[in-house]
This record gives structure tokens, C-alpha cells and sequence, in this order.
């Protein structure tokens, strides 16, 4: 579904991703770790075409996508929940929601789609008429996630979830996301730092290190990586 193959890319004269590779196959959950500064949001703002390629391919269905304006990327079917749960606090929940649905169209699809997001966060549809600003922490970032469902997305990037969050928010996010995948199909790319969590429910997974994946492969096997274990998981 997505291949990164070869990404170079940076800010100014500053490369900060240094040929990286990476793939995310159709109804997987893929995550993507490593520590402040490793290079995580930066190789997300360039599959988004945020940030442009010095060098190599981004490749999303089939379309080679680098070069391409964030708004015909994000058109394609991806979704991103960024950082930190960023909403429109001046609008109301279901301001936020309409705020995903541009790409609908039709009203009936639109509708159909807040009642799938509502059935998922019970609170978000009781307090649709609330001010953003107003929710707490976690309410915020289900409601980042509820937006980006909105869309209907191929592919769900999510910009670490678990950032800032109380613990019961963490474990019910990681669950949401448990069961957009395994219920709904929806494939997702999973950025993070909490690497235990993140493991646990990827069936993939790629750590990068100062802009180079240092350690890739299949989960369970992660897990039990003595490098990885001693970095990470300690």
C-alpha cells in the first residue's frame, strides 16, 4: 500500500532523513519508533508531501506520490491524526467532525460516517454541541482520531497517540486502534514512542535512529531483539 524506498530529505541544507525504507502493507498495523529527534515526524511530513525528497520514492497505491501538494496526497485515502491531538478549540465537536468530511460527496455519506465515529466515542456524539477547548485531554485526541475516521481512510497515519495522555486514555487508544484494524480493516502506520504498546499491537515494525532505520521486522520478533530490549524496552 505505501513504500518508502531510499527517502532522503530534510530542512534547509540540514538532511535529516538518510535513505530510509520503509513499507506498509494493505490491513496491517505498522509502527514506526524511536526516540525525540529520530527522524519519526519528519518521514511522516514527507509521506504527506510536507516535506519534499532530496532523493528516492514515496509510493502510495501504486502512484508514486513525492512531488505531489499535501491536498491530493491526503486525497488519495490517507488520514493523519497528528501530534498531540491538535483540534480546532474555537469550534465545537461536531465543527471539528464536518472539518473531516470535505472529501464526502454526499450528505448521506457524510451522516453515515459521524454515526460510525459516534459508535466508536459514545461521549464525543453527547457532547457534539460542546466547545473543543472545553474537553479534556483525552476527549481531544479521540476527537483528532474521530476526524481523521471521518474521511474513510485506506490508511491511517497516527502521529504518537499515547503523547501527553493519562494512563487509562493510553490503553483505550491502543484498543481503538486494535479495533479499527481488526474490525474494520483500517491499515495504520503507527508512530511512537511507547515501543511495549506499540509492539503489542503492530504486526510490523521499524525503529529509527538519527534518521536511519536501525533495527526492522516482524513484531514479536522485535520484541524479543536483545538490541532492541536494552534501547527500548528497559
Amino acid at each position: 500500500m505505501l513504500e518508502v524506498r531510499g527517502v532522503r530529505a530534510g530542512y534547509g541544507g540540514l538532511e535529516v532523513l538518510h535513505g530510509i525504507d520503509l513499507e506498509v502493507r494493505r490491513g496491517e498495523v505498522v509502527c514506526l519508533l524511536g526516540n525525540n529527534a529520530a527522524g519519526k515526524t519528519t518521514l511522516v511530513n514527507v509521506i504527506l508531501g510536507l516535506v519534499p525528497v532530496t532523493a528516492g520514492t514515496v509510493t502510495f497505491l501504486d502512484q508514486r506520490v513525492d512531488g505531489w501538494p499535501p491536498d491530493r496526497i491526503i486525497g488519495c485515502g490517507i488520514a493523519v491524526v497528528p501530534e498531540n491531538g491538535q483540534v480546532f478549540t474555537g469550534l465545537t465537536v461536531l465543527e471539528n467532525l464536518r472539518m473531516g468530511l470535505y472529501l464526502k460527496r454526499s450528505a448521506h455519506d457524510g451522516a453515515a460516517a459521524l454515526r460510525r465515529v459516534f459508535a466508536l466515542y459514545p461521549v464525543l456524539e453527547e457532547r457534539q454541541r460542546q466547545t473543543a477547548g472545553l474537553l479534556s485531554g483525552g476527549e481531544r485526541q479521540m476527537l483528532a482520531v474521530a476526524r481523521a475516521l471521518v474521511s474513510d481512510p485506506r490508511m491511517l497515519i497516527m502521529d504518537s497517540p499515547s503523547m501527553g495522555l493519562a494512563p487509562r486514555y493510553v490503553h483505550q487508544q491502543f484498543r481503538t486502534i486494535r479495533q479499527l484494524n481488526r474490525e474494520h480493516g483500517v491499515t495504520v502506520l503507527l508512530v511512537e514512542q511507547n515501543a511495549n504498546m506499540a509492539l503489542a499491537l503492530a504486526d510490523r515494525g521499524y525503529v529509527l535512529q538519527n534518521g536511519e532505520v536501525v533495527l526492522a521486522g516482524d513484531a514479536k520478533g522485535l520484541l524479543r531483539n536483545e538490541q532492541m530490549r536494552l534501547a527500548y524496552l528497559t
